[in-house]
């Protein structure tokens, strides 16, 4: 416990916990919006992405722009977070179902996601992104694997 404040590390460290995952509970809220615009409040410069396929992408804008082509709609139904503390910054882990329409009007749900996120200083720095859609897709062409 320091004098100054009387938090111990520990309450800093759970305190800074909970904020970096509300800061991706809140990015990704406005995301599915989708407003990348007002997403990048909670972004850092230089953020880094990659999403399903390891496409590498910049930021909000850059994932609103690949959903659109490939979803008509889409959200996220967030079952789970996780968070840790990383060496210099914290790991949220988000993992839920998409649920939505494809290009063609068809609706979907059930599909899994996991994304990963890097959050420093309260801003997230790196993105990763994981889900079924292109299994779901696959399959919706006939294609068994």
């Amino acid at each position: 416990m320091t004098a100054a404040t009387g938090v111990t590390k520990s309450e800093d460290k759970d305190a800074t916990l909970a904020r970096d995952a509300e800061t991706v509970r809140l990015f990704l809220e406005t995301v599915m919006i989708p407003d990348p615009e007002s997403a990048m409040r909670y972004v850092a410069s230089g953020m880094r992405v990659t999403f399903t396929g390891g496409r590498e992408m910049t930021g909000p804008a850059d994932t609103a722009a690949f959903n659109a082509r490939r979803y008509k709609w889409v959200k996220k139904r967030m079952e789970r977070t996780d968070v840790a503390g990383g060496d210099g910054h914290t790991v949220v882990y988000n993992l839920g179902t998409l649920y939505g329409e494809w290009p063609d009007g068809t609706p979907f749900e059930g599909n899994r996601y996991v994304d990963r996120y890097e959050v420093t200083n309260g801003l997230i720095t790196r993105m990763e992104v994981w889900n079924d859609s292109a299994e779901r897709i696959l399959m919706r062409m006939g294609v068994e694997s």
